[in-house]
C-alpha cells in the first residue's frame, strides 16, 4: 500500500510492505533554514499503542553522554535523513504515522510542521502471490538482544521461529493442502531440515501423491550426502528421487495439483537446510496461478527423466519459456533453466535492468556478471543500488571485480553495499561454525536472487526464484524464475524488504572497515555519533553534483515531482 501527502512544504511518501514501512521525505527550500531533522510518531489501531519512534544519535548539547546502544525518542532527537523505514510492523494492520518537521534549538526543538497519514500494511498471502521473508542474517543484531547472545541450536524452537519470521510456516501450510486426490512434485536442492521434511511425509500419509526430486549429484561440494541421510532419517525414502546427471540441482519448488489439474505452486530462493531457512536471507513466493503451475510441473516431468545437460534439455526449457516471453503479455511468466550458450535470460534480464526509468534494485549473491555493471555504470540519473554477498566473481578475477565495484561506488546515483562475514554476537559464530561444518556453502547473508524495476512506479517489474544472475545460472544449473509485472503490492512487498537488507549490510560494511582500521592499528573506540546542530546535513541531499547518491535517493524515494 502507497499513500504520499504534501504539506505547508514538507513531503512524506510512505510505502508499506508486509513487516516494512518506508518514509521518502522532501522539503522545498522556504523550509529549510533552521530544520533540525524529523520526528515520527506512530499510532497502532489494533494495540491502541501511541509511541515516539526512537533512534540511537543525539545532540551532544541535550545529551552529551549516550550510552552504547541506547535508544533516544526523535520527539527530541530527530531523524537527520530523507529516507527512514519503521521494520517494527506486523503485516495487515493499520497504522497512523504523525511526521513532525523540527526547527530551531536542540534544547527547545519547535514542531512547525506536522503531516498524518494512515496505511495500512499487506499481508504475505494474496489471491495469485504470496511471499515470506525470513530475518535470518539481517537481525543479527536485535536477535542477540532477545536471545541472551545464545546461538540458535541452543535458544531453541523460539529462536528458530523468529528467524524464520513465518517462512518456514508458509512452506508446511502450503503442503498442508495436499490430501486424497492431490499430488505434490517436488524439486528441491538442499533437502535436508526435519520440520520440511516431516511436510512431505505428512502430505503422503494425508492420501496425497507425493514425488520429491533431490540434489544427488556426486560433487566434492554438493549437499547430495546430507540429503541422502535426512531423507532416510525422515523415512520418505519411496516419495523421493535423485537427480544425478545434471550439473547443479538448483531449483526448490513445489507445485500442487488437484484431481490432475495444477493449482499453485511455491518457489523462491530458500533452501530447505538449517542456513537456508534461518541464516541468510532468503525468501519463498506462492503463485496460485494455474498456468504458471502447469509450466512448473511440465519442467518437473523434464527434470524427472534426470537428463544430461546438453542441446536437447536445454532447448526443450527455451522453446517452453522463451526469454523473452513471446508474446510478453501475461503478468506472470516463467523462465527455466539450463538454456542455450547464448545466455538468452542472461541478456534479457540485463536489457529489463537496464530500460528502469526512475529506480533499479537488485541482489547478487556471488558478485556481480559483467552485463550488469554495464547497465550500473549507465551515464544517466537513475536510482540504483546493489547488494552483493562479495564483491568478486572469482578469485581469478579478483582484482578488477573489485576495481569494477568502485567504479560503480563513484557513480552520484549508484548505491553499493556488501555483506560482510565478521563476528560481533553469538549469531555470527554460529553462522561461521555452519560454514565450517558444511563445506559446500558459500553463502553467508544474501542468498535472494531477485530485482525490482521501477518499483515505487504504477508498472512495476519483479524477476525472482533460484537463479543468481550469473553464466552459471543461465546455461547449466537447473532453475526457474518469476517475472511479474504491473503487482504493485507484491512490489511494494519486495521493496520493503529490499531496503530492510540494504540498511543491515550498509551496517555491516561500516562495522567491517572499523575493525580494518584496528587491525592497521588504529584503535576505533566507541564514540557517540551525534547530531548536527545547523543545517549542514542536508546538503547533499540537495546538491544536484553530490556524490553520495543522497540527492538522488532523496529524488526518487519522495516519489513523483519531488524538488
Amino acid at each position: 500500500m502507497r499513500t504520499r501527502k504534501q504539506e505547508k512544504g514538507l513531503t512524506v511518501n510512505l510505502i508499506a510492505g508486509s513487516h516494512v514501512v518506508f518514509f521518502g521525505f522532501d522539503l522545498t527550500a522556504a523550509k529549510r533554514p533552521g530544520f533540525r531533522g524529523f520526528a515520527v510518531k506512530r499510532f497502532d489501531h489494533e494495540e491502541g499503542e501511541l509511541v515516539w519512534h526512537r533512534g540511537m544519535k543525539t545532540f551532544e548539547k541535550t545529551e552529551p553522554h549516550p550510552a552504547k546502544g541506547e535508544m533516544f525518542s526523535t520527539r527530541h532527537h530527530p531523524i537527520q535523513s530523507f529516507q527512514w523505514a519503521d521494520y517494527a510492523v506486523y503485516p495487515g494492520r493499520q497504522y497512523t504515522y504523525t511526521i513532525v518537521a523540527l526547527y530551531g534549538d536542540p534544547a527547545n526543538l519547535k514542531a512547525k510542521i506536522e503531516v498524518e497519514l494512515d496505511i495500512t500494511t499487506e499481508v504475505s498471502t494474496g489471491p495469485v502471490h504470496s511471499a515470506f521473508f525470513n530475518r535470518g542474517s539481517v537481525a543479527t543484531q536485535e536477535y542477540a538482544r532477545r536471545f541472551e547472545n545464545k546461538k540458535p541450536s541452543e535458544a531453541g524452537p523460539g529462536a528458530y521461529e523468529w528467524l524464520s519470521r513465518g517462512l518456514l510456516q508458509a512452506l508446511v501450510d502450503f503442503l498442508a493442502q495436499a490430501k486424497q486426490g492431490w499430488s505434490v512434485r517436488g524439486a528441491v536442492y538442499e533437502f535436508q531440515w526435519p520440520e520440511a521434511l516431516a511436510a512431505v511425509k505428512a502430505a503422503h500419509a494425508r492420501g496425497a501423491d507425493v514425488k520429491i526430486l533431490y540434489d544427488n549429484i556426486e560433487t566434492d561440494n554438493g549437499p547430495w550426502e546430507n540429503n541422502q541421510q535426512a531423507i532416510a532419517d525422515a523415512k520418505i525414502k519411496t516419495l523421493c528421487k535423485g537427480r544425478s546427471n545434471g550439473r547443479l540441482m538448483h531449483n526448490k519448488f513445489f507445485v500442487l495439483s488437484r484431481n490432475g489439474v495444477p493449482q499453485s505452486v511455491w518457489t523462491g530462493s530458500t533452501n530447505l537446510s538449517e542456513n537456508g531457512i534461518f541464516g541468510h536471507s532468503n525468501m519463498g513466493h506462492i503463485v496460485a496461478d494455474r498456468d504458471v503451475a502447469q509450466a512448473f510441473l511440465d519442467y518437473w516431468e523434464r527434470l524427472n527423466d534426470d537428463p544430461e545437460v546438453g542441446a536437447d534439455y536445454r532447448n526443450a526449457n527455451m522453446e517452453a519459456t522463451p526469454a523473452p516471453p513471446d508474446p510478453w503479455d501475461a503478468t506472470t511468466s516463467v523462465v527455466f533453466s539450463p538454456r542455450g550458450t547464448e545466455l538468452d535470460s542472461l541478456e534479457w534480464y540485463s536489457k529489463v535492468a537496464g530500460e528502469a526509468k526512475d529506480g533499479l534494485f537488485m541482489t547478487f549473491a556471488f558478485g556481480m556478471h559483467k552485463n550488469f555493471k554495464k547497465v550500473y555504470m549507465k551515464p544517466d540519473d537513475v536510482l540504483r543500488m546493489a547488494l552483493l554477498e562479495t564483491a568478486v566473481n572469482s578469485p581469478q578475477t579478483a582484482e578488477q571485480d573489485k576495481k569494477d565495484v568502485q567504479k560503480l561506488r563513484n557513480r552520484p546515483n549508484v548505491v553499493v553495499a556488501i555483506g560482510n562475514r565478521i563476528v560481533t554476537n553469538a549469531f555470527d559464530r554460529w553462522l561461521s561454525e555452519l560454514s565450517q561444518i558444511k563445506n559446500h556453502i558459500h553463502v553467508y547473508w544474501i542468498h535472494t536472487k531477485y530485482m525490482l524495476v521501477d518499483p515505487l512506479g504504477e508498472n512495476p517489474i519483479v524477476i525472482s526464484g533460484s537463479a543468481n544472475f550469473s553464466k552459471a545460472s543461465t546455461d547449466s544449473n537447473d532453475e526457474n524464475m518469476l517475472i511479474i509485472r504491473g503487482d504493485k503490492r507484491i512490489s511494494d512487498i519486495y521493496f520493503g524488504e529490499y531496503i530492510r537488507l540494504y540498511t543491515h549490510y550498509a551496517f555491516r560494511e561500516a562495522v567491517k572497515w572499523a575493525m580494518e582500521k584496528e587491525e592497521l592499528g588504529q584503535p576505533q573506540d566507541w564514540k557517540p555519533q551525534y547530531l548536527i546542530d545547523n543545517d549542514n546535513w542536508m546538503k547533499d541531499y540537495f546538491d544536484p553534483n553530490d556524490k553520495s547518491a543522497r540527492f538522488a535517493r532523496r529524488k526518487y524515494f519522495a516519489g513523483p515531482m519531488s524538488l
